[in-house]
């Protein structure tokens, strides 16, 4: 069977000469292809005829600036992906965290996709507050001619839901940019409707969107798809083992933390100091025979499955009342919606109440449609690798409270508190947070502040610089409530002291005295080495509670500026931010 020619039938040659040329450039390489191009444009020129027009340059990769504002990691991730798929489709993105970004820079944008968290109750994520502030101002550059686009990531549980990526869509928009496409809000099952947004967003952004169809459906498949095969770690959940299950409170505390250890049959995925590991809980049956009992479902064993280990029953929002009341259409429940004070009502309120308060005729659908996917819990990593092998070790608080009239628990932490013991199995998956992390110059001194079980990843950074011998100092703050009964490690502590991996530890106890005693106290105390230490390149950590502590924390370190360098309390403020933005003062907190 003969070679198809290299020539279109159309071309000016006969048979013989069509063969003559296919021998000829059948064989060639790129480098004698592009020669004889030349050599024949030069002939023309000699004899005077025009040379074939060049081919038209390609055409510039359209730029893109992606900003995110990431508390979790979420955020920073999609703008990844949101990186990968532009790129793909003929953009030359560039991502910036919030972090790190020169407002300056918007005008000159172009395109523009901004990926936000909202965190608490309306804030943004620690790490943005600075340039959000400013982007908020008087001083923020105006964005005519910009087209941006803006995905708003929250959850439902806080009033202020998606809040941060709501404002800064509608201040773009005041300074003057043109929205592409619409914004979404989003809430923890985030990763399906993301997909979509990202995808529509790139093909309104486009020069040609009507040529770029199907392109942008193809490729992100192809991006995606690439995405999982290069992630490190995976993102895929993996079961573990219990091997350890320890209440590190002692008997007469009224506070239950348990070190929870956890063995990989196949091998600990590669983690670092800082990170978390997301756990996938199961709700409390008690709770889920309740919730079936209400419904009269109880017969639904499908449903009794999925309500266990696939649905939030426990999270109320606003909008969980919403789609209950178009599902049934109860009078009283939609009175409440109208009259404004549905928000007031489910503040401490859970699935059950509503069910209870209000009811009415609920098929497997309607709690189906009612209820969100029940979402993994994340915890820091208390373990260093190289200290513990293929082990992840967490510090996990048993949440237990009481709310009108009914004794309430935390899913996950109670999950493993009231249901997990030795050889308990366990899904769990990897969650990285590249900017909460050791200074790669082990010579670097470190100061940690970690009260309660925001002590976790201070665990694991001392396990990791006794690993590596590192030369650079420690200082531990630690607090909890009663030194007898809640000083989570403290043996682990005495040694680390002892063979010098931990310089020293100030801790305190809140109920030891009659006056609360806080670890923000003992910044105070001891502000004048506070500083010295930060002066000297030394890198500051704080994780736990971000409603108060991480908050009182923060003015603590700006006050100690203030006295010991004598700065106002704007340039103290001032001087704390700089130490953030060069890295010297990372948060974990929740």
């Amino acid at each position: 069977m003969s070679r198809q020619s290299l020539l279109p039938r159309t071309a000016p040659f006969g048979d013989s000469e069509r063969a003559s040329l296919d021998a000829v450039l059948g064989s060639a390489t790129a480098i004698q292809r592009a020669w004889l191009a030349g050599f024949l444009a030069g002939i023309d020129a000699a004899d005077g005829q025009p040379a074939a027009a060049p081919a038209a340059p390609p055409k510039a990769a359209e730029p893109l600036t992606i900003i995110y504002a990431s508390e979790s990691g979420n955020c920073e991730a999609l703008a990844g992906t949101v990186a990968k798929l532009a790129r793909k489709q003929g953009f030359k993105p560039k991502v910036i965290d919030f972090a790190d970004l020169d407002l300056a820079v918007l005008p000159k944008a172009g395109k523009l996709v901004a990926i936000a968290a909202t965190w608490g109750e309306g804030e943004p994520p620690a790490r943005a507050t600075h340039t959000y502030n400013v982007l908020m101002g008087d001083g923020a550059p105006r964005l005519d001619g910009v087209e941006f686009a803006v995905l708003a990531l929250g959850d439902t549980s806080y009033a202020e839901f998606c809040a941060i990526g709501k404002a800064l869509d509608a201040r773009f928009e005041a300074l003057g940019g043109k929205r592409a496409a619409e914004r979404a809000d989003l809430d923890l099952d985030y990763e399906t409707p993301a997909a979509a947004w990202i995808k529509d967003t790139l093909k309104a952004l486009a020069p040609a969107p009507v040529a770029a169809d199907n392109v942008v459906a193809v490729d992100f498949a192809r991006a995606t798809a690439a995405e999982d095969e290069d992630a490190e770690p995976s993102r895929e959940p993996v079961v573990v083992e219990v091997v350890e299950h320890v209440n590190l409170n002692s008997s007469r505390s009224d506070k239950e933390t348990i070190h929870l250890a956890l063995a990989f049959e196949d091998g600990a995925p590669a983690y670092e100091p800082g990170d978390s590991l997301e756990i996938y809980p199961e709700n409390d049956p008690a709770l889920v025979e309740e919730i079936l009992k209400a419904t009269g479902l109880t017969g639904d064993e499908a449903l009794r499955r999925s309500l266990l280990a696939e649905r939030d029953i426990t999270t109320l929002s606003a909008a969980a009342v919403e789609r209950f009341v178009k599902a049934t259409g109860h009078d009283e429940a939609k009175r409440l919606i109208e009259s404004g004070e549905v928000r007031a009502w489910i503040e401490g309120r859970h699935l059950i109440d509503l069910i209870e308060t209000y009811p009415a005729a609920l098929t497997a659908e309607h709690l189906g449609g009612i209820t969100r996917p029940l979402p993994p819990r994340a915890y820091s990593i208390a373990s260093s690798r190289k200290e513990v092998g293929d082990e992840v070790h967490l510090v996990i608080a048993a949440v237990r409270y009481e709310t009108h009239g009914r004794a309430r628990t935390g899913v996950a932490s109670t999950h493993v508190a009231d249901r997990m013991s030795d050889g308990a199995k366990l899904r769990v998956r990897l969650k990285p947070n590249r900017h909460f992390r050791l200074p790669a110059d082990p010579a670097i001194d470190i100061i940690m502040v970690g009260p309660g079980t925001g002590v976790a990843p201070f665990r694991a950074f001392v396990q990791e610089r006794r690993a590596v011998e590192a030369t650079g100092r420690s200082w531990l703050f630690f607090g909890d409530r009663h030194f007898t009964h809640d000083f989570l490690y403290q043996l682990e502590w005495q040694e680390a002291l002892e063979d010098r991996s931990l310089t020293k530890i100030d801790v305190a106890f809140s109920r030891d005295q009659p006056e609360k005693l806080y670890v923000q106290h003992r910044i105070d105390q001891h502000r004048e080495e506070l500083v010295e230490w930060l002066e000297g390149g030394a890198h500051l950590y704080v994780c736990g509670d971000a409603k108060a502590m991480a908050k009182d924390v923060r003015v603590a370190v700006e006050n100690a500026y203030a006295a010991v360098k004598g700065l106002s309390a704007d340039d103290a403020a001032a001087a704390v931010s700089a130490l953030e933005r060069a890295g010297c003062y990372q948060q974990d907190v929740y």
